[in-house]
């Protein structure tokens, strides 16, 4: 049974290393820092040249959102932003909801987005009540696809030539995570 007051809540969930926290307006700096990356572009595909006033705007109303759950990857010790993952389009019927993360360059392959999956997982389907929670991927960014498989994902499919990207067109592949049998 899904609980909609969890998605709701915006809670802190603390790791090893770091603090997911929900997504406020003291995060937009950064947060529009990492989608000037390239290379953090590249592998979340993302075409659309969000401005610092949309970042704010989004960060602001992050805490009103009932529907979905957006939180900040925060270093442990020193606070700084280290990326952002979201829980969202939540099907109550069917107790599932989709997932993304989005690491700041300087954050990545130090397993720091492993440890704010699984977080994020056991919030989703300890808290939340989920069955499944899905993701998509670009075949093409195989160190991400590691870090899924590790946090107990699977591929279940390939979405063909669904990414236009440098002119080239590329595959998404589908991947789920279900909540632990008792």
């Amino acid at each position: 049974m899904i609980d909609a007051s969890a998605l709701s809540e915006k809670p802190v969930l603390i790791g090893d290393r770091i603090r997911l926290t929900p997504l406020a307006p003291r995060h937009a700096a950064a947060f529009h820092a990492t989608f000037l990356d390239a290379e953090t572009r590249r592998l979340t595909g993302t075409h659309h040249d969000w401005t610092l006033a949309e970042l704010q705007a989004w960060c602001t109303g992050a805490a009103e959102r009932a529907e979905r759950l957006d939180l900040a990857i925060e270093d442990r010790e020193t606070g700084a932003f280290l990326g952002d993952l979201a829980l969202s389009q939540i099907d109550r019927d069917n107790a599932l909801g989709s997932f993304r993360i989005a690491l700041a360059a300087e954050a990545t392959g130090r397993g720091l987005g492993s440890e704010a999956t699984r977080l994020l997982l056991d919030y989703a389907f300890e808290r939340v009540g989920l069955h499944r929670v899905q993701l998509e991927v670009f075949a093409f960014n195989a160190r991400a696809r590691r870090a899924y498989e590790k946090c107990g994902f699977e591929v279940e499919g390939r979405m063909r030539e669904a990414l236009h990207w440098d002119g080239e067109w590329h595959d998404v592949l589908v991947m789920a995570a279900l909540a632990p049998r008792p």
